[in-house]
């Protein structure tokens, strides 16, 4: 059995390689550097939008161990505490986005005692550790929740953290 490689060629475009995908070529501050360095490169980039009706929700910092009603609505207050008090997972602060961290978290719905969220954006962590945080997060305030899951499973890959 022998190789074709008559049909191998030299790619002028190198851009046929990534297909849609685009490389990061922007130029993010170290992890060493100071937080205004820091906050200085992540004012330049917008932070992730917030794309569900919880931007509408004063934040809800309650202690873990208080115990919640499960409502759409106390689910979204906890979740607006919850992007600030574990905020160094996600890209709302400048800071965070300035050495790369551009990612969010939405709530989807509420599936009877089940969360549904989407992540978006690029994350430090592993995503599946930034979805188990705030799943902790918000069972520790409303222990209805039975579970916290993501829309799509794709979200959850290390092709997602691309985007």
């Amino acid at each position: 059995m022998s190789d074709d490689w008559s049909g191998f060629a030299v790619l002028d475009d190198d851009d046929d390689l990534l297909g849609d995908s685009a490389i990061d070529t922007l130029d993010y501050a170290k992890e060493e550097d100071s937080q205004e360095q820091k906050a200085s490169v992540g004012s330049s980039l917008q932070p992730p939008s917030i794309d569900d009706p919880s931007v509408n929700f004063e934040p809800m910092f309650i202690p873990q161990g208080r115990q919640l009603e499960l409502s759409e609505e106390n689910v979204y207050g906890v979740l607006q505490a919850c992007r600030e008090e574990i905020g160094t997972m996600f890209g709302y602060s400048p800071e965070n986005r300035g050495v790369g961290i551009t990612g969010g978290v939405d709530f989807v719905a509420m599936d009877g005692p089940s969360i549904i969220l989407r992540l978006k954006g690029r994350f430090w962590h592993q995503r599946t550790t930034v979805l188990d945080r705030v799943g902790a997060y918000l069972k520790g305030r409303i222990p209805e929740i039975i579970s916290v899951d993501i829309e799509d499973e794709w979200q959850l890959t290390d092709e997602a953290n691309q985007g």
